[in-house]
C-alpha cells in the first residue's frame, strides 16, 4: 500500500539536529571540531563521497582525515549526530591523476576515487544514488550540496561587489567593506501533477536523454503564488488551461538549491500546444498507461527516476492516494 507522506520522499527529511544555536559560538564549535566523535561528510565538485553497492552510505570521516588537506574552506557545520557534531568539507581543490573527470551532461556517470580512502569509496554524482540512500544521508548530502553550490556562486558581495568571508559555521557570508550579510538562497520551483479526467500531463525538455519525461515544473516567480505559477507555467508550456490547483507535498532539490513544490491541478482544457523554447514534447498519459511506464514496459517513456518527487507523486497517483 502507497501512503502519502511528503517527508518520506527522497531529501524530505530525518529530523535532523542542525544545531543552528551552534553556528554563532565559536568555543562551541571548536569543541565540535575537536571531539574525537565528530566526522565530516566529503564533497568534490558537487559530489559526495558515498561507499556501497545497491545500498549506498554517505561516508563520514574523522575530522582529521588527510583528505581535508585539500579543503577549500573551513568545514560547514551540519549537525549534530551520535555523540558529536557532523560537517560537510569540500575537497575540489584536489585534482584526479589519470581518472574520468565530471561529466558535464545531464547525470554524471563518471565516479572518482581520492588515493587516501578505500576503494570503495568513491566520489557520486548524487542524483544517481539518491534512490539508494537512507533518509539521514540524504539530507545531509542534499544540505551540503546546496551550501557549497550557494558559496561558490555568491562569493562576492551583491551590495558592493568585494570578496565575501565565510561565517556562521558556513550558513552565512559577511563582507568585510560594506559589512552586508548574505543568507543561503532557495528557489521556489512548482512541479505539478495536472489530470484530465484519466490522463496525466507529461512533457520533456530538450536535452533530456532518450525516453525521460516527467511532469511539468517551473520556477514560481516575485510577487506570484505556488498556485497561480501552477496555472502560468503550464499554460505558457503546452497551452493547457488549469482550474483549481491543490498544494501536495514538497520536495527539498540540491540542483542547485530548489525547493520542490508539488501540486495537483486540474485542467479545464486539453489541447496541447507547446512552447518550442519552454519544452521539446507534452502530451497526455492514461493512467492505464502509466502502469506500463512504471512496469518498465512502456515502448516510449521510461520509469520516472526513484527518489524524485515525480516519481512519487505519480506512484501516488496510481493508488488513488492523493485525494
Amino acid at each position: 500500500m502507497v501512503l502519502v507522506d511528503f517527508e518520506t520522499v527522497t531529501f524530505g527529511g530525518s529530523a535532523l539536529d542542525r544545531a543552528a544555536h551552534l553556528r554563532s559560538d565559536p568555543e562551541a564549535l571548536a569543541a565540535g571540531l575537536a571531539n574525537q566523535s565528530s566526522t565530516s561528510v566529503v564533497f568534490w565538485r558537487g559530489k559526495p563521497l558515498m561507499t556501497g553497492d545497491e545500498i549506498k552510505s554517505l561516508v563520514r570521516l574523522p575530522l582529521t582525515h588527510p583528505i581535508f588537506a585539500h579543503a577549500v574552506d573551513s568545514p560547514t557545520l551540519l549537525g549534530a549526530e551520535g555523540d558529536g557534531l557532523c560537517f560537510a568539507q569540500d575537497v575540489s581543490s584536489w585534482s584526479p591523476e589519470d581518472q574520468d573527470l565530471p561529466d558535464a551532461g545531464f547525470l554524471d556517470p563518471t565516479e572518482q576515487h581520492h588515493p587516501d580512502v578505500p576503494a570503495d569509496h568513491m566520489f557520486q554524482e548524487l542524483r544517481a544514488v539518491m534512490g539508494a540512500i537512507n533518509p539521514r544521508d540524504a539530507e545531509l548530502a542534499a544540505t551540503a550540496r546546496a551550501l557549497f553550490s550557494w558559496h561558490k556562486s555568491h562569493q562576492y558581495c551583491s551590495a558592493c561587489g568585494e570578496k565575501s568571508e565565510m561565517v556562521q559555521a558556513g550558513w552565512q557570508r559577511s563582507c568585510p567593506s560594506c559589512q552586508t550579510q548574505h543568507f543561503p538562497r532557495t528557489d521556489p520551483v512548482v512541479i505539478m501533477l495536472i489530470t484530465h479526467g484519466n490522463n496525466v500531463l507529461m512533457g520533456r525538455s530538450p536535452g533530456w536523454p532518450e525516453g525521460m519525461y516527467s511532469l511539468l515544473a517551473g520556477f514560481v516567480e516575485p510577487g506570484e503564488t505556488p498556485e497561480a505559477a501552477v496555472r502560468r507555467e503550464v499554460l505558457e508550456e503546452s497551452g493547457v488551461q488549469v482550474g483549481q490547483v491543490k498544494y501536495l507535498g514538497s520536495q527539498p532539490w540540491a540542483f542547485p538549491s530548489s525547493l520542490m513544490i508539488g501540486c495537483h491541478g486540474e485542467a479545464l482544457t486539453s489541447e496541447i500546444k507547446i512552447d518550442p523554447n519552454e519544452i521539446e514534447e507534452a502530451f497526455w498519459v492514461s493512467r492505464e498507461e502509466m502502469m506500463e511506464v512504471f512496469a518498465g514496459t512502456h515502448e516510449k517513456i521510461r520509469p520516472a527516476r526513484k527518489g524524485a518527487i515525480a516519481h512519487f507523486i505519480l506512484l501516488n497517483w496510481l493508488a488513488d492516494k492523493l485525494d
